[in-house]
């Protein structure tokens, strides 16, 4: 599990989904057993495609109403005491694109099998199957929403 880095790395993406927080949790826990650094990315992009004629908004208004998520998911999974090993990542672009260039670094990367978007019958997201195909390290899908093992610090 140890790439040319000297502490481990773990990475996991999430979105708000309740998928994302049981990978989150997972991730966390093997972060703590390993003794890796839990990167969490929450990745964003201006929407492209509009229904009718309406206010984009600002760049900036967009990153910042992300960190706000971002930081709520962690909180969520956390609570009060969010481990020291944890650093939180906004970044804009597409999902799959940044989680595959984070796993360069990485020696994990963790998601849940679905996400906000997309059909829900279907058993993996875009995000889950597009890193399960490129990816270069190896990659926990967690799919379900079962119990997870509760982080501690």
């Amino acid at each position: 599990m140890y790439k040319s880095h000297t502490e481990p790395l773990i990475v996991v993406g999430v979105d708000g989904s309740t998928s994302s927080k049981v990978a989150l949790r997972w991730a966390a826990s093997f972060a703590l057993m390993s003794g890796a650094r839990l990167d969490v990315l929450m990745a964003w992009h201006t929407p492209t495609t509009f229904a009718g004629p309406g206010y984009i908004p600002a760049v900036a208004d967009l990153s910042v109403d992300h960190e706000k998520v971002l930081n709520e998911v962690v909180d969520d999974v956390f609570g009060a005491d969010r481990p020291s090993y944890v650093t939180l990542l906004v970044r804009e672009g597409n999902a799959a694109h940044l989680l595959i260039e984070a796993s360069k670094a990485a020696d994990l990367i963790v998601v849940g099998s679905r996400g906000h978007g997309g059909f829900a019958g279907l058993l993996l997201g875009s995000v889950s199957a597009k890193l399960a195909e490129h990816a270069s390290c190896p990659v926990l899908i967690h799919h379900g929403n079962t119990e997870t093992p509760e982080v501690r610090s």
